[in-house]
C-alpha cells in the first residue's frame, strides 16, 4: 500500500503534546501528573499484561488483537513485575490510547536506556503495514513488541520503554495557500542544514572546538558522524563494551544498581586503531564528534549506507531539542552513543570511521522544556555511557 503524499509542518513540542492530552486526543488511564512529556516526545508506558508470541507480525488489514489471537502462547501479569526471557517475542498493550486529528501523524523510537540494553522494541497499531508509524487520524490502542536480545529483563506496569513523536502534516494540495507553512520533506534539507550547521555550530571535537563544515559531515540531508576508538576523553581508557552471554536478569526498575563487569566486557584502545567486530555480538561505542541539537530542532540517528558495512549502528536514535546544547547554546556538544550489531561476517572498524548519519527535523515551535539536567535527563552530559541501570 502506497502512503499518501504529505507536507510536513514540524514536530510537535511539549506544550502541544499537553494540549492533545487536555483535548482527549491522547488518552491515559492514569494521573496526568505521571505522564512523561519530553521536549519533543511522549513516553509510552507498559500496561498490565504481556503476551508471549510465537512470532512477530504486522496486522495489515486487521486489528492487532484480531491478528494476535492465534499467535499467543501464554499471558504474563506485569502488575508486580515479571521476567521477559532473552530471545523471546512479547507483545504488550500500552497504557496510552490515541484519537489523533487528521493533521497529526506519529513515529515511535525506543528510549535510550532500552536501546543500550539491546532490548529490541517497536510499536504496532491496528491495520498498520509498518512498524513504528502511527497514521494521522488514528484512533485506537498502541502495542509494543519487546524482544530482549542480550539480557533477560524484568519489567513492570508503568515502565517507559518507548516514546512517541508527533508531526503536523497537511495532505498534498494544489492550493499553495493551504500548504504555505509546510514543506515537502520531513527533515531539514542540505541547504538549510548547511546554514544551521554554521549558525548553531552543530559539531564539536573532543576538545570542544567547533568542527568547520566539510563535505564529509554534510551530505544527503544529514550530518555524517564517526566512531571513537581512541581513549582520549573517555572513562578509564575503555572505548567500548561488548555484551557478555549468560548474564543475570536486569531489573529495569533498579537504577545505578548493577556492576558493568558482570554484564559487559570492556574494550580498550586497539594498538593499530582498528577493531574487529564479531557477527551478531552487541557493542556500545561513542561518537568521535560532540553533537548539538538547538531548541528549534530535533534529531534522529538513521541508517547511513548499507554499502558501508553490514551492521546496524543504532537501536534508540532520537535526540530531543537541547541535547548537547542547553537552554541558550551554552553547552559545546555531547557525544552520541552507538549501539552496534554486525551481521553475517566479522567487520573491521577504524578510529574515526563514519558509521551513522544524524538527520535533523524542524520543530513546529520551540518547546517550553529542553533536554538537560533541569528535567532529569539521564544522558545530557554523557561520554561513553551504558544504560542507567549500571553504576557509572
Amino acid at each position: 500500500m502506497t502512503e499518501p503524499e504529505y507536507w510536513y509542518g514540524g514536530a510537535l513540542p511539549s506544550q502541544d503534546i499537553r494540549s492533545l492530552l487536555d483535548e482527549g486526543q491522547i488518552q491515559v488511564d492514569y494521573k496526568q501528573a505521571d505522564v512523561g512529556i519530553q521536549p519533543a516526545s511522549l513516553d509510552l508506558s507498559l500496561g498490565s499484561t504481556a503476551y508471549r508470541l510465537q512470532a512477530s507480525f504486522l496486522p495489515q488489514g486487521h486489528t492487532v488483537r484480531e491478528r494476535m489471537e492465534d499467535l499467543v502462547m501464554y499471558e504474563i501479569n506485569l502488575e508486580k513485575g515479571a521476567i521477559l526471557e532473552k530471545g523471546a517475542v512479547y507483545l504488550i498493550p500500552l497504557r496510552e490510547k490515541l484519537a489523533l486529528p487528521n493533521y497529526v501523524k506519529g513515529k515511535t523510537n525506543p528510549k535510550s536506556s532500552i536501546g543500550r540494553l539491546d532490548v529490541f522494541t517497536r510499536v504496532i497499531t491496528d491495520h498498520c503495514a509498518r512498524f513504528e508509524d502511527v497514521a494521522n487520524n488514528y484512533k485506537g490502542e498502541l502495542f509494543l513488541e519487546v524482544v530482549p536480545r542480550s539480557f533477560t529483563i524484568k519489567v513492570k506496569t508503568g515502565q517507559k520503554l518507548n516514546q512517541l513523536r508527533l508531526f503536523e502534516i497537511a495532505p498534498q494540495a494544489d492550493n499553495s495557500a493551504t500548504i504555505a507553512p509546510y514543506e515537502k520533506r520531513q527533515g531539514i534539507g542540505n541547504s538549510d542544514l548547511t546554514n544551521l550547521y554554521s549558525r548553531e555550530r552543530l559539531l564539536y571535537d573532543a576538545d570542544e572546538n567547533f568542527i568547520e563544515a566539510h563535505y564529509r559531515h554534510l551530505t544527503d540531508n544529514g550530518l555524517l558522524m564517526s566512531v571513537d576508538l581512541s581513549s582520549a576523553g573517555l572513562n578509564g581508557g575503555s572505548i567500548g563494551y561488548m555484551a557478555k552471554k549468560n548474564s543475570q536478569v536486569i531489573d529495569l526498575e533498579k537504577i545505578a544498581h548493577y556492576d558493568a563487569e558482570d554484564f559487559w566486557e570492556a574494550i580498550h584502545t586497539p594498538k593499530d586503531g582498528r577493531l574487529i567486530l564479531e557477527p551478531e555480538e552487541f557493542y556500545i561505542f561513542a561518537s568521535k564528534e560532540r553533537i548539538r541539537v538547538p531548541l528549534n530542532c530535533a534529531a534522529e540517528m538513521v541508517e547511513f549506507d548499507a554499502g558501508s558495512g553490514e551492521l546496524r549502528t543504532h537501536y534508540a536514535g532520537f535526540f530531543d531539542p537541547g541535547f548537547g546544547y542547553g537552554r541558550n547554546g551554552e553547552v559545546k556538544g555531547t557525544k552520541a552513543v552507538l549501539e552496534v550489531r554486525p551481521h553475517d561476517v566479522p567487520f573491521i572498524i577504524e578510529d574515526g570511521q563514519i558509521l551513522f548519519k544524524m538527520k535533523y527535523e524542524r520543530m513546529a515551535s520551540q518547546p517550553d522544556i529542553w533536554y538537560g539536567e533541569e528535567i532529569g535527563s539521564n544522558y545530557y552530559n554523557q561520554t561513553l555511557r551504558l544504560s542507567k541501570q549500571f553504576r557509572q
